[in-house]
């Protein structure tokens, strides 16, 4: 894609928060001038379903309080969006866009009517004849619940993202794209959805959803401690002024995050296993889990490759103005928001 104009505003309604991202470029480099967080009530936001739009436009109208610009860009995820490679014989990029229409129909299991379609052209493999593309799929119904939610609050929807690409987005502006043959795994750890995506030879080479999350360890302390959400979130945490977390905690955080990391493993394997590809380079996490240190050591324990935090600050360093406390525990949650704040008021598909 090419793109100019301002830097649209990043918002991530997430099943468990609102985050929200705003970067300004200037000769000097980019600058994180705004970051808001909003928490939404249990169960307003259900597998990726809105069960309560009236809590979420509050939460929007809250955070753009005295805002005038209110072009942004949002992010779609879970059931609803499907993201495959899919090989085609080489032919223009008119040809393509004629023919993607049928290949969708070949590989994405929703009628065609119902959903919106994109793709990209990944690589030309000349000598055989063949490029790769990235088919994306998105359910027109859910695009389009989110887009009135944000034109209820008075927000203007310019670009609509999905939670893998913009995570990418951070790390390669951040870090830089891959080197040839490095392999690089991004996994977002949301509340209750875990995003994985290889990048390989410089471009996405592979893509997972798992429906497990931050908050199956919030349940599991829930429940094994019979307490209510909000004390159970606070000792996932460390205890956040709750006073000594019992000392069962590390024990359940322990067991759940080994059980995530078992899921993320086996989809490393099965990439592994599929692409003949050897090993991989590196381990990014990012999410509000990625705090936990149990599931960093879990994930790189299992797979023996070295597990960061991804770190959106390396994108935009913090405005002057911004307050640090903000973002204090919060930069792991704004990464999808901060990619999304990446995006430009005008772009265009490049042939």
């Amino acid at each position: 894609m090419a793109s100019e104009g301002k830097n649209l505003i990043g918002v991530d309604i997430g099943s468990t928060s609102i985050k929200v991202c705003e970067i300004k470029e200037s000769r000097s480099g980019r600058r994180l001038v705004r970051f808001g967080y909003h928490p939404l009530p249990p169960d307003t936001i259900v597998n990726g379903e809105i069960m309560n739009s009236g809590v979420v436009v509050e939460g929007l109208e809250k955070l753009f309080h005295k805002v005038r610009r209110r072009n942004v860009a949002l992010r779609a995820s879970g059931h609803g969006v499907i993201i495959k490679k899919i090989a085609v014989p080489l032919m223009t990029p008119a040809e393509l866009q004629e023919q993607i229409g049928w290949e969708a129909e070949q590989h994405i299991p929703f009628d065609l009517q119902e959903v919106h379609i994109d793709y990209q052209v990944l690589h030309r493999r000349d000598t055989e004849g063949q490029m790769d593309v990235l088919l994306v799929a998105a359910k027109r119904e859910e695009i389009s619940d989110l887009q009135n939610l944000a034109v209820e609050a008075r927000l203007k929807p310019m670009v609509i993202d999905l939670d893998a690409f913009t995570v990418q987005n951070v790390f390669e502006e951040g870090y830089g794209k891959p080197a040839p043959g490095e392999t690089v795994v991004l996994i977002h750890v949301g509340a209750s959805l875990t995003t994985v995506n290889i990048l390989a030879n410089g471009t996405t080479a592979f893509t997972r959803d798992i429906a497990n999350g931050g908050h199956a360890i919030t349940e599991e302390i829930q429940r094994s401690l019979s307490i209510g959400r909000e004390e159970a979130e606070a000792y996932k945490h460390g205890g956040e002024g709750r006073g000594i977390v019992p000392r069962e905690v590390p024990d359940i955080i322990q067991q759940v995050v080994d059980q995530l990391a078992g899921e993320v493993q086996r989809s490393l394997d099965f990439y592994l296993a599929t692409t003949g590809e050897s090993d991989l380079s590196r381990i990014y996490v990012s999410g509000g889990t990625a705090n936990i240190r149990g599931l960093r050591d879990a994930i790189a324990d299992r797979t023996g490759v070295p597990v960061d935090v991804l770190d959106p600050l390396r994108v935009a360093s913090r405005d002057a103005k911004l307050d640090p406390a903000l973002l204090q525990g919060r930069t792991a949650q704004a990464v999808v928001a901060m990619g999304l704040a990446l995006r430009k008021e005008k772009e265009r598909r490049e042939a």
